[in-house]
């Protein structure tokens, strides 16, 4: 069976990401995604093999589009400045994409070259900027660690309701960022 034309891999994933973004990304099932395209769920295989194989695909291209987004943060931008850009724009897309933030989470093939690819560029783009404060090799490893779960713990708390205090969600997010900044600066006292 050949694909339909105008189906192609990236529209399906576009497709996959506005279903994951609603449903969350246990609920897409394929059955749910032909349905939104409007096709039969047999013609989904012309471009994954299953479920599990989209899910994977999901994962690479969620985390493209979190480089890409963290990128375009940190252009132009160095140290606290840059820091603080990275966290706002890891923040907004875990907002904004939620189904397709949790893809990036996990993946169930984590020996996928591809995949692997797509978390190094991710990881060097923060990397990059934790240099700017001195930290190298394991220390700036170490230090990433600390902030992607500073940000993803700040993410998952406010996509499940665990922040009901009425305050500013940004503002503790700066609070945080500016606490964690003031933790790698001491390293160099």
């Amino acid at each position: 069976m050949s694909p339909r034309v105008g189906l192609d891999l990236q529209t399906l994933l576009q497709h996959a990401t506005e279903l994951a973004d609603q449903e969350g990304l246990d609920g897409i099932t394929l059955a749910g995604l032909a349905k939104k395209i409007g096709i039969r769920s047999p013609s989904i295989y012309n471009h994954v093999n299953g479920l599990a194989d989209l899910r994977n695909h999901l994962a690479i291209y969620g985390m493209k589009q979190l480089a890409d987004t963290l990128m375009r943060a940190a252009v132009g931008r160095s140290n606290d400045e840059a820091l603080h850009a990275i966290a706002s724009a890891y923040v907004e897309f875990a907002r904004s994409h939620p189904g397709l933030y949790e893809a990036t989470l996990r993946s169930p093939d984590p020996q996928n070259e591809e995949l692997k690819k797509a978390a190094s560029d991710i990881l060097n783009i923060v990397v990059r900027v934790i240099n700017g404060f001195g930290l190298q090799e394991e220390e700036a490893l170490h230090a990433v660690r600390g902030f992607r779960s500073l940000l993803h713990g700040f993410s998952s708390l406010e996509q499940k309701g665990g922040f009901g205090l009425p305050l500013d969600l940004d503002v503790s997010l700066t609070y945080i960022v500016d606490t964690f900044l003031n933790g790698i600066q001491m390293k160099d006292e």
